[in-house]
């Protein structure tokens, strides 16, 4: 596998808020997993000099901009005046990356993202982050619907459980017969 030059990384929702708690004790949390993962691809793309967008979900303290995002199993959840909501400090944005800012699920409703990907150039993303059944699937998909190809890195994702995550990888798949591919995958190309 060759990371193409045409290609970008999007680090989906690797907040603070999803790191609260965990500690030596739970470990080998998939959390963490995710995370340590998720910092080893962005250590790639960083040392090819390739494009990293940084996204996070925020919402108005007032919650006007949450619409029907409550009605399922999430309570309130990355609200603007909480430190929790910033980037999580192991895959901090660094000098030179793109920060978008979502209130949506996915990463493309309601942000310049398109805007961004068409001036970069891009024809293909790599998604890391949480969580694979939410904002990476839906986010996918509408990679998918404008013609992007997708490389999903199953083990630098996190789902809302572990069946979640299987089934939205196996949907993701469903789009895009090549979308899944592994942080092994990513690193050879360093090679």
């Amino acid at each position: 596998m060759d990371i193409e030059r045409k290609c970008a990384l999007l680090v989906i929702d690797i907040q603070q808020e999803d790191f609260i708690g965990l500690n030596e004790d739970n470990i080998n949390n998939p959390e963490w997993n995710c995370i340590r993962n998720a910092k080893r691809v962005l250590d790639v793309f960083r040392a090819k000099k390739l494009p990293v967008i940084q996204i996070k979900e925020v919402h108005r303290s007032d919650m006007i901009d949450f619409g029907r995002e409550l009605d399922g199993s999430e309570g309130l959840h990355c609200m603007e005046n909480s430190p929790y909501t910033d980037y999580a400090q192991l895959t901090y944005p660094i000098k030179g990356e793109y920060l978008i800012t979502k209130r949506r699920y996915s990463a493309f409703f309601g942000t310049d993202l398109e805007i961004l990907l068409k001036g970069l150039h891009v024809d293909t993303l790599y998604l890391i982050g949480g969580l694979t059944d939410v904002c990476i699937h839906y986010t996918a998909v509408d990679a998918h619907q404008h013609d992007y190809r997708i490389k999903v890195v199953t083990d630098a994702v996190s789902g809302s459980s572990e069946e979640a995550h299987k089934y939205a990888l196996k949907a993701i798949e469903y789009l895009q017969r090549d979308a899944l591919v592994t942080v092994a995958d990513i690193e050879s190309t360093l090679i």
